[in-house]
């Protein structure tokens, strides 16, 4: 039996069959409070693959933070051939203030490969990409909609990753969709170092929802069995395979009313909702321009033209 070799993070040697967690000095709130990014590694002594696994990469996503928390508290993954880190919270100080960014506005996922000279956001970033990146094979990044835009469970993945596609394929989330790798974020930094991190994304921001973090904890579990890193039956979930998907937006401010549902399937010219004034004068209905699935929804209903208001995914 081959052992793994040893992992150093944050000065810390973990050896295969330690399970450890480790607190990354980050900087001081205001008040002088010193701010930790916790990580939490488990590994074995065999040989395998390592993941990572995170959530609150934006600090208002509390769907990942309760998933990435439910694995650790319940010890899902028991035991496991090779190595699993987990960082439920990247994202402390947008947590503490509700918010996906930092206090300066900058977006963590649009800061890498950071700078440990740079601002906050820039900071993290360099962390995650000099301590975590360096030593991890694949990973799953757990993100939600935005403020009052749902999305139904789905995987984001670059179809150009053919090795992503194949894990995506693995974890089996209702929807894989083709998002291609934006610049300067965690997942295309780590592609950059020929590691390939999915995106999985589920619900909205400030808002719990059973489903995505049940869809979260289900997908995972069926991706290190693929991987070979825990024991059981795979039973792979045909996801269906967005090739292309775009936004239908407002046309006219007013109250929204969708009659479609998150993950419904939709035709050409059918209605999807209606857009009237405060006064039942004026009413807009808002119909498919393609056949597809609702992938993402608003549910905002007061909304103003040009609002984003349904998410139609193309398969």
């Amino acid at each position: 039996m081959k052992e793994n070799k040893e992992i150093i993070i944050n000065g810390v040697n973990i050896r295969p069959g330690q399970s450890i967690n480790i607190d990354i000095a980050i900087a001081r709130l205001p008040t002088h409070t010193l701010i930790d990014l916790p990580v939490f590694i488990k590994r074995s002594k065999q040989e395998g693959p390592v993941v990572l696994i995170s959530g609150g990469v934006h600090g208002d996503e509390i769907n990942g933070i309760v998933t990435v928390k439910k694995m650790l508290e319940e010890e899902m993954f028991d035991p496991i051939k090779g190595t699993l880190i987990f960082i439920p919270l990247v994202n402390v100080y947008g947590f503490l203030s509700n918010s996906r960014t930092f206090p300066d506005g900058r977006d963590l996922n649009r800061s890498f490969p950071g700078s440990n000279k740079g601002s906050l956001a820039s900071q993290i970033a360099n962390i995650l990409t000099t301590e975590i990146i360096p030593h991890i094979d694949y990973g799953i990044d757990i993100h939600t909609g935005g403020r009052m835009l749902s999305n139904y469970p789905q995987i984001r993945v670059d179809f150009k990753d053919k090795m992503g596609l194949d894990l995506a394929k693995a974890f089996g989330s209702y929807f894989i969709i083709n998002s291609p790798h934006i610049d300067k974020s965690f997942r295309k930094e780590a592609f950059k170092n020929n590691k390939h991190i999915l995106v999985y994304e589920g619900g909205e921001s400030m808002r719990l929802d059973d489903l995505s973090v049940e869809e979260a904890i289900a997908g995972t579990k069926r991706m290190l069995q693929y991987l070979g890193m825990i024991e059981g039956d795979l039973k792979l979930r045909e996801s269906l395979v967005v090739t292309e998907s775009s936004w239908l937006r407002a046309k006219i401010s007013g109250i929204f009313v969708p009659t479609v549902k998150l993950g419904e399937q939709v035709k050409k010219g059918q209605m999807l909702a209606k857009i009237s004034d405060p006064y039942g004068q004026v009413k807009v209905p808002v119909k498919s321009t393609s056949n597809g699935y609702v992938v993402g929804l608003n549910n905002q209903p007061v909304v103003n033209a040009g609002d984003a208001l349904v998410h139609i995914g193309r398969v």
